[in-house]
């Protein structure tokens, strides 16, 4: 018995020695993370991550008044069919998206996501004219000829899903 409690404490003792796993964390001033040799563009930060809502004012509650964020006004953006909320979350933000009329691409969203969801993520980068000549050139389909303003004020262009992952993402020059 004395010969167990020995081995079982010698081998608890042993696994508390080793030392604890690297904790990785991302920084701009990665190699990785800064314009490739050649390019005339620069992927950037996490600008905020899209939600399509059914109901927007119970999204609102729900973040505003449960949750305890802090939130935009809600704004109308008729060139691209949907009314936003931004909701700041310190680091990042969502974007709380609502069909602006029958033919908004998020109504098409929720017909076939009735609950709603994950709709995109904007990424900023620092030349979106270059970034998007270069993903043409690199077979990635950009789903407008050029950018249009987005609710930031800013240039934006969405790529394909199907080119990326399965993630419709937007990139908004930063």
């Amino acid at each position: 018995m004395a010969a167990s409690v020995r081995t079982l404490a010698v081998g608890l003792l042993s696994r508390l020695q080793t030392a604890a796993p690297t904790v990785r964390t991302l920084s701009v001033s990665h190699p990785w993370a800064q314009k490739s040799p050649g390019c005339l563009w620069k992927l950037g930060r996490l600008n905020h991550v899209a939600i399509a809502v059914p109901d927007l004012e119970k999204a609102k509650f729900l973040y505003r008044e449960v949750l305890g964020a802090a939130m935009s006004e809600t704004v109308p953006l008729p060139e691209h069919g949907v009314y936003t909320v931004f909701v700041d979350l310190g680091n990042t933000k969502l974007e709380l998206l609502h069909p602006l009329g029958d033919d908004s691409p998020v109504a098409g969203f929720l017909q076939k996501n009735k609950a709603g969801g994950l709709h995109h993520v904007c990424i900023e980068v620092d030349n979106i004219k270059d970034a998007i000549a270069d993903l043409k050139e690199k077979q990635i389909r950009v789903l407008s000829d050029e950018a249009k303003i987005g609710a930031h004020g800013k240039p934006v262009v969405f790529l394909h899903p199907k080119d990326c992952g399965g993630v419709l993402v937007e990139l908004e020059e930063a």
